[in-house]
């Protein structure tokens, strides 16, 4: 990679002592060059960091907090409705009970 850097500054200087480009020309297409580059390695990086963290089982934060709220919301969804069913059957039961002891107090005093 050295030798390609070195190279290029090489084929750059001559154009400017030929006559070729000028000294800001050059800046501005070395510059460019070394942003391309910069930006190349760092998704290098960023790739091979992540590769590695995920073969040691780790997560990303922002994975993690909405995997969180999912479980949050998924605990307050399945318990709301058994406790409103368990409500509900509680009050459905009472009624069925007092019904059940009236209609036989009135056959036992027939």
């Amino acid at each position: 990679m050295a030798n390609d850097i070195f190279s290029t500054l090489r084929t750059y200087l001559n154009k400017v002592t030929d006559g070729d480009k000028n000294a800001s020309e050059v800046a501005a297409t070395v510059n460019q060059w070394l942003r391309e580059g910069g930006e190349a390695l760092k998704i290098k990086v960023e790739d091979e960091v992540e590769r590695s963290v995920s073969k040691m089982g780790f997560v990303k934060r922002g994975e993690f907090e909405a995997l969180k709220e999912e479980v949050a919301r998924l605990k307050m969804s399945t318990q709301s409705p058994t406790k409103s069913s368990v409500k509900s059957t509680a009050k459905k039961a009472a009624p069925k009970k007092s019904a059940t002891k009236k209609t036989t107090a009135k056959k036992v005093s027939k």
